[in-house]
């Protein structure tokens, strides 16, 4: 196991109901014959996402891609010029070392709502390169009238029901993905969408 972050503890009274995610459910029942899978966790890891993953038999890479955006972090953007610049490739060398086409999956929860727009083709195609062939990316993805929410979390509360922290709903800071466009930026364009009665969209993106 490779841990790059220490595990996160949020407030109860923040706190969402738990709820079963089909995308999950999906997940897991593809992955059945994997017997360790290769995972690579992007948000601040909770314990029970720890004890989720690990009871499975899962090697998990932690790194927390999702806080530095949600905390605008002035390390990745450069404001030389009259537009800033975020700095994708600062950015994407928070990864931890992982080979080439080993990851089962990726979970990368509500990150591609927290980027500018021309920051996703290189994250996608890094994201893309660590998975093996038939490797999945999992993430969130709000639908264009969710408006704020942009410090939500989500972790496992079990291989297939997720908590999640609704944060203070502080606005989104681009426009939603559409699922056409979803289908662009993943190489190969094979994507699965599950829409949830949350306004969100649980996508898979298999290699």
């Amino acid at each position: 196991m490779a841990l790059t972050n220490s595990r996160e503890d949020t407030p109860r009274n923040s706190l969402a109901p738990p709820g079963l995610s089909h995308g999950l459910q999906w997940l897991w029942q593809y992955l059945v014959h994997d017997r360790h899978p290769h995972f690579l966790e992007c948000g601040p890891v909770r314990q029970s996402t720890l004890d989720v993953l690990l009871l499975r038999g899962v090697k998990l890479y932690v790194t927390d891609l999702i806080t530095p955006v949600q905390q605008n972090d002035a390390a990745f953007w450069s404001r030389q010029g009259k537009k800033p610049v975020f700095l994708s490739e600062d950015f994407l060398a928070q990864l931890p070392a992982i080979p080439p086409e080993s990851l089962s999956a990726i979970c990368c929860w509500g990150l591609l709502d927290l980027l500018p727009h021309e920051a996703l083709p290189p994250l996608l195609e890094r994201f893309h390169s660590c998975l093996q062939p038939g490797g999945v990316l999992f993430c969130i993805l709000r639908e264009p009238h969710i408006v704020a929410g942009a410090e939500a979390r989500w972790w496992f509360e079990s291989l297939t029901v997720l908590g999640s922290d609704n944060g203070k709903q502080k606005p989104y800071p681009y426009p939603a993905l559409t699922n056409r466009e979803m289908e662009r930026l993943f190489p190969g364009g094979n994507v699965k969408t599950f829409l949830t009665r949350s306004g969100r969209r649980e996508v898979l993106g298999i290699k």
